[in-house]
């Protein structure tokens, strides 16, 4: 059930509500301005600033508004959207070894960065549960796994159903793997870690700034804003599911997709850990899948799953599907109050790959397509050392194609119908 006080905002905005503050005025020129102030922006603004160039931060909304602020907190390497025979299938042995190695070290270098700015956001390593939600899941899932520890030395092991209930308290499950070395982070405290940090290296960071446009004029680029117009030497695009209209090349290749999440009420922590034993982050095999973890502080569970279709969503009605799935799973969930339901958008991209590079001289990271928390930090960085001709910012993914679709203006009207189809082939089977 819903409280009758539920709030359409974050639970994490309890910890780190977005900053409302007065924006500072608009510079007239800057060697960067990177427009959006999610992980990927503040990622890119910090290695920027500390290699001495003039940043300014860009963002329509208060800062934290967005999806940075609005996912689930699971940390993973960033390889879970295609197999590692898919990936052979699609991009050869070699390019195949090399995406799944870099997805590695997407985690280790998001690990590294917060250990070493000492960002307070309740990171741990306390590994992924993956649920089978049919049978024969269990045996293609061992060896994807398998694959990506030959090719990339990913650690696994596989939990058959009958030993389960040591990792999760549920019989939804045909037993899972386990990926002991991805994590869980509080989203709004590490977002206003990277705020403060990118402040303290003398960036400027302008909310409520929206973009209205771009014009190159020679060797610089005019970025029209609200508030004025700024002359910058770079720009770096940073907005992933939040890409307006005002940047067009990079908005026809991506589609922004709803995700929607919901906290219940506090709950003892032993009722928590019947359910949780490892309080590990959690998901499954569906096509459609739910993803699922303990709040850090072990009293609530935090719920996601594709946003509601058929209510608005400042109501309640919007996610009870997100409620019965969760009960679904935990029946002993059945009666908790949800107090928190809220939504962001996701970018997936055509190849249902990230894609890194530079377009008529304006760069880009973005299409994170779900698993954004490592990636965006890792293509932040990096899309910054491009930026600073720094021959460090090469990654596997700069060749690959960014393709837009000829009906790219239908796409977002097709993901309803593509998403009841997935729905009807996981209920009928694998």
């Amino acid at each position: 059930m819903f409280d009758e006080r539920v709030r359409f905002t974050p639970w994490w905005w309890e910890a780190a509500p977005p900053e409302a503050a007065e924006p500072p005025p608009v510079p007239k020129s800057i060697d960067v301005a990177v427009v959006g102030s999610g992980y990927t922006g503040l990622s890119a603004a910090l290695t920027l600033a500390r290699a001495g160039r003039s940043v300014a931060v860009l963002e329509a909304q208060a800062l934290g508004h967005g999806a940075s602020t609005r996912n689930g907190g699971q940390v993973g390497s960033g390889n879970q959207k295609f197999t590692v025979r898919r990936l052979v299938e699609l991009y050869g042995e070699a390019k195949a070894r090399a995406l799944v190695n870099e997805g590695t070290a997407m985690l280790s270098y998001i690990a590294e960065l917060i250990d070493r700015e000492g960002i307070a956001c309740d990171f741990r390593r306390v590994g992924r549960f993956r649920g089978c939600m049919h049978p024969a899941h269990y045996e293609s899932m061992a060896r994807g796994m398998e694959d990506l520890k030959r090719y990339a030395g990913v650690e696994f092991f596989m939990v058959p159903r009958n030993e389960q209930h040591a990792e999760i308290g549920s019989d939804r499950y045909f037993g899972g793997s386990v990926l002991p070395n991805d994590a869980a982070l509080h989203p709004g405290l590490y977002h206003k870690g990277l705020v403060e940090r990118v402040r303290a290296a003398g960036a400027l960071l302008l909310p409520f700034t929206p973009v209205t446009g771009t014009a190159r004029e020679g060797p610089r680029v005019r970025v029209h804003t609200s508030r004025g117009a700024i002359e910058a030497r770079d720009v770096v695009i940073a907005t992933n599911g939040y890409t307006t209209g005002a940047l067009p090349w990079v908005r026809q290749r991506v589609i922004p997709i709803g995700s929607a999440i919901i906290a219940t009420e506090e709950l003892a922590p032993e009722r928590i850990a019947r359910l949780m034993p490892k309080g590990r982050v959690y998901g499954n095999s569906a096509r459609v899948f739910h993803y699922f973890r303990p709040s850090p502080d072990g009293r609530r569970m935090v719920w996601g799953g594709r946003v509601g279709r058929l209510a608005s969503q400042g109501s309640s009605a919007a996610y009870e599907h997100l409620r019965r799935d969760m009960a679904a799973v935990f029946p002993d969930l059945e009666g908790v109050r949800v107090t928190h339901c809220w939504s962001g958008n996701i970018a997936y991209t055509h190849d249902t790959m990230p894609h890194i590079g530079c377009h008529d001289g304006i760069h880009y990271a973005t299409g994170y397509c779900g698993t954004g928390v490592s990636r965006s930090t890792y293509f932040g960085h990096k899309v910054a050392l491009k930026v600073l001709g720094d021959p460090e910012g090469r990654t596997a993914f700069d060749d690959l194609e960014f393709r837009t679709h000829p009906f790219h203006w239908a796409t977002p009207l097709a993901v309803p119908v593509v998403e009841t189809w997935y729905r009807i082939r996981d209920a009928l089977g694998p």
